[in-house]
């Protein structure tokens, strides 16, 4: 993962920042992680991500601790094994509710580092590590990973893989627990049988094989690198989901703040370009199926640390994974034969990890369906580029549009169900390059519309749409002071803005989520020591899902929480729930929520 190096080599755009400076930038980072200093006897310091708790039934978990291990020197090394076993102490072996619980715990000095965690080659968490203090550090995270049942049913090999250094300055060793919570279903909820049937039936692994010396993702180094995987699926199968897993690291951990290779080459610069804009694209057999624009993950170290502490950034501890729907496209490879899915990245430097896990929904009733694809529509990207900038200073627009559309046919015993899958997508940046480069302002928006509709045999249409965007305003300020003294002041707000709709028939729901972050802070740097710093981060996070609804309002400063409101209480209360009445209202799967 890069470090703040990275993003001060590229942000700040001053031609003191070449890569004759890069000991320097270390330098500096090294100060950053360890201030300020608190007293001995300081108890370890508890880090967050702000997110809704998950809805959790009122039975009493069954757990158990998979994995315990001290991740010092293992960058480069062979992943962390385990053996995973169903478990078999349970009063009860139906489950409403899967958690897998991530604790860590860490002292001293340490960079950011991207870990995973692996079952059987399925990514079940992707995460950033938080940055320790002196004084130590706890986080933990904590996923619903019950849309994994089916995999979780058997004895598998869980893998974790966080690529860490330890030398004499930076000791920080992490202390990782990873535990699995079975929550039995309650009796007065969902019927157990028609609840686990929208889960997949069968998960495959799109992502590296063992032995190797690193995670299990793939590694995407440029624009033209394309990595395949190769993949067989029952003849049985009726719906499937591909859910990718996506990060940027090194030269395109902020590909957003990337300026474009023009004004590097009319100033002579050497820091990471080709523009702002990135895409992952996915195909099988070659032909595009869809694509990810992802949310713009500030991991721990990014832009300022002191930001992110103990309020860390939006999916830095959680980094989200992306669906996308290829029903339509299983008469192509319902063959009985091998086929390939492919994963590239649209102007990609290095590098990218991405993997992916296809979740497959079988037919029970039938040894073998078949299907058709009926229309495909992927068209070119639409890209608007307009560059105005005089030296170090000038502003850039880029526009970008996208759509993917697919329909097909699958007919098993629940009848000839059509499926058509539309995504669309819509970019702007507007980057500013102010004071002979030493001022940078990114204004950014991503636009995501995402819709599967479903003709069943009654002619009933079942549908669920996803409308997200995510916004991003980026200022960053180089101040040259006195006695070789600077300031760099930096402000940051990001966020993520959805809205989900299901329908079948006269049958509607809906949910909504308003998760905004607002941060800044400076760091005063003398001879390439951080002499002092401030970080203040604002987080207001609203869910609305029908009877669960969850609020939260949270400041901090420099480690101080200022203020935290909670609420849990629905003002607007719909007739049914959307976590639980979705999977009624859906019966073809919920892999797509």
């Amino acid at each position: 993962m890069a470090s703040l190096l990275h993003l001060l080599f590229f942000l700040f755009l001053q031609p003191l920042f070449s890569i004759a400076n890069v000991h320097k930038l270390n330098q500096l980072r090294s100060e950053l992680i360890s201030q300020p200093t608190p007293l001995n006897d300081t108890p370890p310091t508890l880090y967050f991500e702000v997110t809704k708790p998950i809805k959790l039934p009122k039975t009493k978990p069954c757990s158990q601790l998979i994995l315990q291990h001290d991740f010092a020197y293992t960058y480069r090394k062979a992943p962390v094994f385990a053996n995973y076993h169903p478990p078999s102490n349970c009063p009860s072996q139906n489950f409403s509710k899967i958690v897998l619980e991530w604790k860590a715990t860490s002292k001293g000095r340490q960079f950011d580092r991207i870990f995973g965690v692996w079952l059987s080659g399925v990514e079940l968490l992707r995460s950033c590590t938080a940055e320790p203090r002196p004084n130590g550090i706890v986080w933990s995270v904590e996923k619903d990973i019950t849309r994994y049942f089916s995999l979780l049913q058997k004895n598998q090999t869980l893998a974790v893989y966080l690529g860490n250094l330890i030398d004499k300055t930076y000791t920080g060793v992490y202390h990782v627990n990873v535990s699995i919570h079975f929550y039995p279903a309650e009796e007065n909820l969902i019927d157990h049988d028609q609840k686990l049937a929208s889960w997949a039936d069968l998960i495959l692994p799109i992502s590296r094989n063992l032995p190797l010396k690193d995670g299990l993702w793939f590694e995407i180094e440029n624009s033209t690198d394309t990595k395949l995987k190769e993949f067989e699926i029952p003849r049985n199968a009726y719906r499937a989901v591909l859910e990718v897993y996506v990060s940027f690291h090194e030269n395109d951990e902020s590909w957003y703040a990337n300026p474009t290779n023009e004004y590097i080459a009319a100033n002579n610069l050497s820091v990471p370009g080709n523009g702002p804009f990135r895409e992952v694209v996915v195909s099988i057999d070659g032909h595009v199926v869809g694509a990810v624009w992802p949310f713009t993950v500030i991991f721990t170290g990014g832009v300022n640390p002191l930001l992110w502490r103990p309020i860390t950034a939006i999916g830095s501890y959680d980094l989200p994974s992306y669906d996308i729907e290829i029903t339509p496209f299983l008469g192509n490879i319902l063959d009985g034969k091998s086929h390939k899915i492919g994963f590239n990245v649209t102007n990609a430097l290095n590098v990218w990890y991405i993997d992916a896990n296809l979740h497959i929904w079988l037919d029970k009733q039938s040894r073998r369906t078949e299907g058709q694809l009926v229309k495909h529509t992927s068209l070119p990207l639409v890209i608007s580029l307009v560059s105005d900038f005089k030296g170090l200073n000038g502003t850039f627009i880029t526009r970008v549009s996208r759509s993917v559309s697919s329909t097909g046919w699958v007919k098993s015993s629940n009848g000839n169900i059509t499926t058509q899958s539309i995504q669309k997508f819509y970019y702007s940046n507007t980057m500013v390059m102010g004071n002979n480069g030493d001022v940078q302002i990114v204004n950014q928006n991503i636009h995501f519309n995402d819709t599967v509709h479903i003709m069943s045999p009654s002619s009933i249409v079942h549908s669920l749409s996803s409308h997200k965007t995510f916004p991003l305003y980026l200022y960053t300020d180089y101040l040259e002071q006195k006695n070789n003294t600077y300031l760099l002041v930096t402000n940051v707000s990001l966020g993520v803005i959805e809205k989900k709709t299901a329908s079948a028939g006269s049958r509607f729901m809906k949910s909504s989520l308003r998760n905004l972050q607002n941060a800044e802070g400076h760091m005063v740097v003398k001879d390439n020591l951080v002499v002092s710093g401030v970080g203040n981060t604002q987080q207001m996070y609203r869910y609305h899902g029908g009877k669960f609804c969850y609020f939260r309002n949270i400041s901090s400063s420099n480690y101080t929480i200022l203020y935290d409101k909670v609420e849990n209480t629905c003002n607007n209360k719909p007739k049914s729930n959307w976590d639980f009445g979705l999977r009624r209202l859906w019966p073809f799967g919920a892999g797509f929520i």
